[in-house]
């Protein structure tokens, strides 16, 4: 029986609507109670109306604040005074430091070397001692198990807890009172606990609404263990969606998973960047990598829906390191053309760069950086190359200045 039953009122075995109505109640004064605003943007490439579930508003930035806290609140007397141990890589963390902190609980996080900055930061602020060690979370748990038994810790697992299923699963109940048309749910996958909870909760009111779980292709792990039968261990590559990036699923969330989801699909790193910006410039939201995938599926119509259908997609959470935000700008920027480099070879005559820059101007774009090489690699005497970043209205319009710049007789070649 795993520990959440320890304490009266935890869940027993298998979730159940009435344990995530508990959960409820429980955590409710110290849970935001996340909007669901309708996404008009959004809308338009998935042909039906859809909500987002913006959990990136909770205190700590994530949907964890629900399932950590009341873990907590189910802990008994003397395992608050031995204090709480977690493995994560940031959200979880975040929200078990905080929650353990309000509630005078000592709290231990095993982070892996590789964890955002941001997230260890908030972390050790909030308090908990860190230890960081390895690169994945698989690597800390041998350091983690050492702890458990050498201090008398008590894990709070990131998801595989009926107790944590419990408190995410509290989303599914909002989701419902919000939204009450909605007719699929679109949930970030990774260990299982948020689908796990809300696919209850939901489930148990509405059967007939759609849960699609959304993973990685770079951590499959979900996808994998499901044609299998059983969890399944991946190894999984490096992924923006570091939230959702877990190399199994969870022996308890993983039944949950196969009885109650709908469906289950993949999106790529390039899909998620793409989703990113797409929710930076159109809804003003800085959402990471992990909070991003259901929308990533939903852009790229993976997600089957018809025009009667109300989606909601769940927006896990928004703790993004600000250099991954710019670099990601810069590439969805570069997609649409909005960026350009543009490589070009002129006579090195007085007159020619304010030449090629006048096309520039006259088109209706941006010199942004621009660089003169002479008598290097495959330039040869007599000729200046000329490397041009470049801000313009589009792909068309990049077409138009590389265009004009040829019929002057020069070389010229963008820089992809």
């Amino acid at each position: 029986m795993p520990a959440a039953a320890e304490h009266p009122g935890a869940p027993g075995t298998v979730l159940t609507a009435a344990d995530i109505e508990a959960a409820r109640d429980r955590i409710a004064p110290d849970i935001v109670r996340t909007g669901c605003p309708e996404s008009f943007p959004l809308e338009t490439a998935a042909g039906c109306r859809v909500h987002l579930k913006a959990e990136l508003r909770q205190r700590t930035g994530s949907f964890k604040d629900r399932g950590s806290l009341n873990r907590l609140l189910l802990l008994s007397r003397a395992q608050r005074e031995a204090g709480v141990i977690a493995a994560s890589a940031g959200n979880h963390a975040q929200a078990l430091a905080r929650h353990a902190a309000r509630l005078r609980i000592p709290c231990t996080i095993v982070m892996p070397d590789t964890a955002p900055l941001i997230k260890v930061t908030n972390t050790r602020a909030s308090g908990a001692r860190v230890i960081q060690t390895g690169e994945t979370l698989s690597d800390g748990m041998a350091l983690v198990e050492r702890l458990i038994a050498e201090e008398g810790l008590t894990l709070v697992h990131a998801f595989d807890d009926l107790a944590v299923m419990a408190g995410q699963g509290t989303m599914g109940l909002e989701i419902l009172e919000q939204i009450p048309d909605v007719s699929v749910v679109v949930v970030p996958l990774g260990g299982g606990g948020m689908i796990s909870g809300v696919a209850t909760a939901v489930k148990a009111r509405r059967p007939d609404v759609r849960i699609i779980g959304v993973e990685a292709e770079a951590s499959p792990g979900a996808v994998r263990s499901l044609e299998a039968g059983q969890p399944t261990h991946m190894e999984m590559s490096d992924t923006l969606a570091d939230g959702i990036a877990v190399k199994q699923i969870g022996d308890l969330t993983f039944p949950h998973l196969q009885a109650l989801a709908d469906d289950v699909v993949l999106v790529s790193e390039e899909e998620i960047i793409r989703a990113i910006f797409f929710l930076l410039e159109r809804e003003k939201l800085v959402v990471e990598g992990a909070g991003a995938v259901g929308v990533a599926a939903i852009l790229e119509g993976k997600v089957r829906l018809s025009p009667t259908d109300t989606a909601v997609c769940i927006l896990s959470g928004g703790n993004i390191d600000m250099n991954m935000v710019s670099r990601i700008i810069d590439r969805g920027l570069w997609e649409d053309g909005r960026l350009a480099s543009l490589s070009v070879v002129v006579r090195d005559r007085p007159g020619y760069l304010n030449e090629v820059t006048a096309v520039v101007a006259i088109e209706g774009a941006n010199v942004l950086h621009i660089e003169h090489t002479r008598a290097f690699g495959d330039i040869a005497v007599g000729k200046v190359g000329i490397e041009m970043k470049i801000e313009s209205r589009g792909r068309e319009n990049v077409a138009a200045i590389v265009e004009k710049i040829r019929e002057l007789g020069h070389q010229v070649d963008e820089v992809l």
